[in-house]
């Protein structure tokens, strides 16, 4: 159970009611890198709070697990995931700029530390924007930060960062409305890959977000796959944020 809260809670996305799927275009014209990122950043929506329900699948060589997540997003500030198997709360998350808390019930026990250590645990970099841009459908990284070549790949706009940098990063575009359909982080030297896909998105009121999602990551410890089908989501409503670790419980080191 660790190893599923600590990355469906890092990979959940939102969701939304219906499943109308958002009309898409093939590139076939290559237009520069820096026409792509603005194209992209107009779909990004503004709201000040999520609340969202959404089914994932967990699987690695030794497991494979169903559970559904209840997703709280405070903009900027702070992500609470409530982890459930079989209708029963099993694990809780709460995720801050400065902070990672997670507790689990199978085994009574709890982590509380940086990005840093769960980024080296996890085998890809985070912090709490990489999370947030995740969960709203956007690129992990500003794409404004960096400089890119732009070509055309399986009918998709790629961007390749071409910073000389141990990680090699690539993010992939329809052409309809610049959305983002894969992105992948590739680090030879550590023998990490990251690959995630938005397969399909829905235009909910005048925000566009994903309806699924897959993730793929490969390391030296083994291949991990997660899937994501976003069922319910609301703007802009009030709600807590209540989370505390429970009496008793161990707590947790990553090394």
């Amino acid at each position: 159970m660790k190893k599923i809260v600590s990355l469906v809670v890092i990979i959940m996305m939102i969701s939304c009611k219906s499943k109308a799927v958002l009309a898409e275009s093939i590139a076939t014209n290559i237009i520069e890198s820096d026409k792509i990122i603005q194209s992209h950043y107009n779909n990004k929506f503004e709201f000040s709070t999520l609340y969202i329900k959404a089914n994932a699948k967990y699987e690695d060589e030794n497991n494979s697990q169903n559970v559904t997540a209840e997703i709280k997003i405070k903009k900027d500030e702070k992500i609470l995931v409530s982890i459930r198997f079989l209708g029963i709360t099993m694990a809780k998350a709460l995720i801050t700029p400065t902070k990672v808390q997670y507790y689990e019930k199978l085994g009574g026990k709890y982590f509380e530390g940086d990005y840093a250590s769960l980024s080296q645990w996890l085998g890809t970099d985070l912090d709490f924007n990489k999370v947030q841009n995740l969960l709203i459908g956007q690129a992990l990284d500003n794409l404004n930060d960096s400089k890119y070549s732009a070509t055309i790949i399986d009918k998709l706009y790629k961007l390749d960062d071409i910073k000389d940098s141990s990680t090699k990063k690539s993010y992939f575009f329809e052409a309809e409305n610049f959305l983002l359909k894969k992105q992948e982080f590739n680090q030879p030297t550590q023998d990490r890959k990251l690959q995630i896909s938005y397969p399909e998105y829905q235009k909910l009121s005048d925000k566009i977000v994903p309806l699924n999602f897959s993730i793929e990551a490969q390391q030296k410890k083994g291949k991990t796959n997660i899937d994501i089908d976003y069922k319910n989501i609301t703007f802009n409503e009030e709600f807590s944020f209540p989370y505390s670790v429970p009496d008793g419980y161990e707590r947790i080191y990553i090394n």
